[in-house]
Order: structure tokens, then sequence, then C-alpha cells
């Protein structure tokens, strides 16, 4: 006998799905006006498009510490955009250092290296300072109690680095090798969003690498799916877990960096909004999943840096740029509403979820 499916629809799933499709007509009638008006050429579209790609590459770099831990461990770590920061905010100490020594103008390439690496050390230790003295202990807790530890792990961090650095901006030293601009396809690109798209989509490409091709990977991806059986199977389910959150803390400290090196300053809340948008794009992606917080990291950096002027020129908003926050977290909203798994969510993920 054949079985008739009958959708149930309550109120409020309409109330939700009103305010979702009112955004979504709100942003389709700002379109068609921006683009009828034609502000903007071809060049500046593909400018938008150059530096989206740079600002999500940074933002996918932190989404994959979100991810790899929540893949592991079931639990966000709220606490990784401020490792993000500490890496950022001592590499500037660094930097400035090799700037008043000549040796940044004179070894910049060299400069640079010692610069990301002292970063990622300073990022690693954070990241496994917090699993072995703050996650650890409460492996077997409740949910809801390694979140709450994680939300109090990023206000120690964030004033921890206040009270010893002061509240002033610190500002990155110029670096002359980044400065400057090349004509890719006819139009004018800042080299510094080249370099930082490129470097991110390496270390990218190394962590897929990492995840999938090395023994490493193989029992990271073991412990993800079951950590008794894993333990059962001679794999130390600790040890993954601390390679885990070095991986994690090393792209976060690396991205810190890239971040610095193209927005200049450096403050200890830093992390906050980067690492909320970077939590946004694990979810657009489907959190858990790597390739998913690679997607949604670019996806969410293109669609910030294009869709203010797209959506809200044409509609006569005087600053379109200071409403990209909102679209960043809109997009959040729409996500939880019409897909909570992500555009890229798999079985895996909704069985964690």
């Amino acid at each position: 006998m054949q079985r008739i499916r009958v959708w149930r629809v309550s109120a409020t799933d309409l109330i939700i799905w009103g305010i979702g499709f009112l955004i979504g007509g709100i942003a389709l009638w700002g379109t068609i006006a921006t683009l009828r008006e034609g502000l903007y050429t071809s060049s500046d579209w593909v400018s938008f498009l150059i530096f989206g790609l740079a600002q999500g590459a940074v933002y996918a770099l932190i989404a994959l510490g979100y991810t790899l831990v929540y893949g592991i461990l079931f639990m966000i770590n709220f606490a990784h955009g401020e490792i993000f920061m500490g890496g950022a905010y001592i590499g500037y100490f660094v930097a400035r250092a090799f700037d008043e020594s000549g040796f940044l103008d004179s070894n910049p390439i060299l400069a640079l290296a010692i610069i990301f690496l002292v970063a990622m050390s300073v990022s690693i230790s954070m990241a496994v300072a917090l699993e072995r003295i703050a996650y650890r202990p409460l492996r077997r807790a409740p949910r809801l109690v390694p979140l709450i530890t994680a939300i109090g792990a990023s206000l120690f961090l964030q004033y921890s680095f206040r009270g010893l650095f002061g509240t002033g901006i610190k500002v990155y030293p110029d670096v002359e090798i980044l400065k400057g601009s090349w004509q890719i396809g006819g139009v004018m690109v800042l080299r510094i969003h080249v370099i930082v798209f490129v470097c991110a989509v390496l270390m990218m490409a190394g962590l897929y690498w990492l995840v999938q091709r090395t023994k490493m990977g193989k029992a990271m991806r073991a412990v993800a799916e079951d950590k008794d059986a894993a333990a059962l199977m001679g794999i130390d389910v600790d040890r993954v877990i601390v390679n885990t959150f070095i991986v994690g803390g090393a792209l976060a400290g690396a991205g810190g960096v890239l971040f610095a090196l193209y927005n200049k300053q450096v403050i200890h809340t830093m992390g906050f909004i980067p690492g909320i948008k970077a939590f946004t794009a694990a979810v657009l992606g489907g959190i858990g999943n790597i390739p998913g917080a690679m997607f949604g990291g670019l996806f969410l950096g293109i669609f910030e840096s294009i869709g203010p002027p797209l959506f809200f020129t044409g509609l006569g908003v005087p600053s379109p740029n200071q409403l990209k926050d909102v679209i960043a977290f809109s997009m959040l909203v729409l996500v939880l509403i019409f897909r909570p798994t992500g555009l890229l969510g798999e079985v895996l993920t909704e069985k964690k979820a």
C-alpha cells in the first residue's frame, strides 16, 4: 500500500520562511537596481572579487580550526579567534624588531618566514595549552560545559593580551615586496591580495593532503568517526586530539599574520569578528567538513566583498560597505533556516549535530 507523505508546516515555520524570503527579495531588488544604474565597471567587480578571495581565504584558514576541533571533539572552540589574534599579535613585535634593525628590508622573504614561524608557534602553544588545561578534563562532560569553558577561555585570552600589551592599536610595518599591484587580465590587482590568497590556498591544499594521504590524517579521521573504536585499534586518541589542535593553531597563526599584513593593524579584540565570521563560514560549508570549511570561507569572503555594493548601492544606501557584517550574519541566519547542515553538509555532520 502506497503511503502518502504529509508535510506539516507550523506558524513558526511560515514566519521563518517569510523572513528568509523577505531578505532574499530585498537582495534581489537591490541587485537589479544596482545593475541598471551601472555605477560600477567590470574592473571594479574584479577588484571586489580579488579582495573577497583574499579575505575569504583567511576566513577559511580560521574556519578549518573550528571544523577540525568540532570533527574530533564535537565542540565549538570559541577561543579559536583569540588563538588567531595571539599569533598575529606576537608576530607584530617580531616584525617591528626586524623593521627597526633593517632586516625586514634587506632580507624580506627570510624575515617574513621567521614572522610566520613565530606566529604559528605562539598560536600552536596557545591551542595546545587550551586543550590540555581547559578542554581535556571536560571531555566526557555534557556538551554545554566545554562550550561555556571555551567562551571563558576566549575572554581570558583577550583580556590577558589587553593587560599585557595595552589597549592601543599596533600597526604592522610596511613590507616593500608586498607593495604595488600586478596587472591580471587587464585589471590592476593589489599584490598583497594575490599573495595572501595564494599562500592560504597552498596551506589549505597541504592540510587536505595531510588529512587524506598521511597516517596522521587517517588517525584523525578514525578518531572523528569513533574514539572508542579508534582506541581499540591501537590509536593514541589523546595524541591525535593534540595533533588536531596543533594543526588548527598553526593555520590560525598563519592566517593571523596574513590578515595583519593587508589590514596593517592588530589589537586584542581583533580575533572576535573574524572568528565569528569564520564560524559562520564553517557552518555555511557544513561544520565538521574540511572542504566545506574551505568553500564556506571563500564563499563568505566573496559574498561579503561583492554583496554590499551589489545589494545596497541601488537602494540608495550611502555607505554600503558599512553593512558587510549585516551581509555575513544574514547569511548565517539564512543557512541555519534553510539548510542547518550547511551547503556541503554530509551524513556524518547530521549525526553529530
